[in-house]
């Protein structure tokens, strides 16, 4: 859960997070590096009043600063290609979630199971117990198990929206008349926000996303007690 005057990422609660926080690091230092290599040259060439006259024509500079950098993109390169490749890997799902985006709620259908299906809406601030989070609780939760692959199914009713969790690294646009893919494993139990990420309207604020993991045992539990309701 992010908090006030948080400078970085919310703490990863998926092996996907996981990566790509790794990722950011190793990304940021190279860019910390580059800039403070550039802002001494930029400073050297201000402050002082020498000439080297062989770096003004030189083929050894222009070889090193040709190759230097293509090093440097392909450094960058081979991780993110990695972790796109590992984001895009589904691997025996053992439970598939159609997520369907309305103006303005989230729908909620369990595949693997008859009849399980919800709508989510966002609790008005009048109506929050104390300790919950004003314009990210929901009235129905999207209960999952912790430490199983989750498939997800992503679409729309109406317009563009855009189901994404920070916390677990998951972003993907819910179109009308397309079903986009995305999966997921979470790590521990708790509780994950998100919020609609794709400007769809009046309320596009007041659509969040709560996803909670638990362990299976909890889960099966809160599937029978859902399906006896019904």
């Amino acid at each position: 859960m992010a908090h006030p005057s948080q400078l970085g990422f919310q703490d990863a609660a998926s092996p996907v997070m996981e990566e790509l926080l790794h990722f950011h690091d190793h990304t940021l230092m190279i860019v910390f590096l580059i800039s403070s290599l550039v802002l001494y040259i930029i400073v050297a060439m201000v402050s002082t009043k020498l000439t080297n006259k062989y770096i003004l024509d030189s083929q050894e500079i222009e070889i090193v600063w040709t190759i230097v950098p293509a090093i440097i993109l392909i450094m960058i390169a081979l991780p993110s290609l990695r972790i796109l490749y590992l984001m895009d890997e589904i691997n025996d799902p053992h439970i598939t979630i159609k997520a369907l985006g309305h103006q303005w709620y989230w729908s909620y259908e369990y595949t693997d199971y008859q009849n399980l299906e919800f709508d989510s809406y966002m609790i008005q601030t009048e109506d929050l117990n104390p300790g919950l989070f004003r314009l990210l609780e929901t009235d129905h939760r999207m209960v999952i198990p912790m430490q199983s692959p989750i498939r997800m199914l992503i679409t729309a009713e109406d317009v563009l929206h855009s189901w994404a969790v920070p916390a677990l690294g998951v972003k993907m646009d819910a179109v009308p008349g397309r079903l986009n893919q995305t999966t997921f494993v979470i790590s521990r139990p708790g509780v994950y926000y998100g919020q609609c990420s794709e400007i769809c309207g009046a309320n596009h604020s007041f659509m969040p996303i709560v996803v909670e993991a638990v362990p299976l045992q909890h889960f099966e539990n809160w599937s029978s007690l859902m399906l006896e309701e019904v």
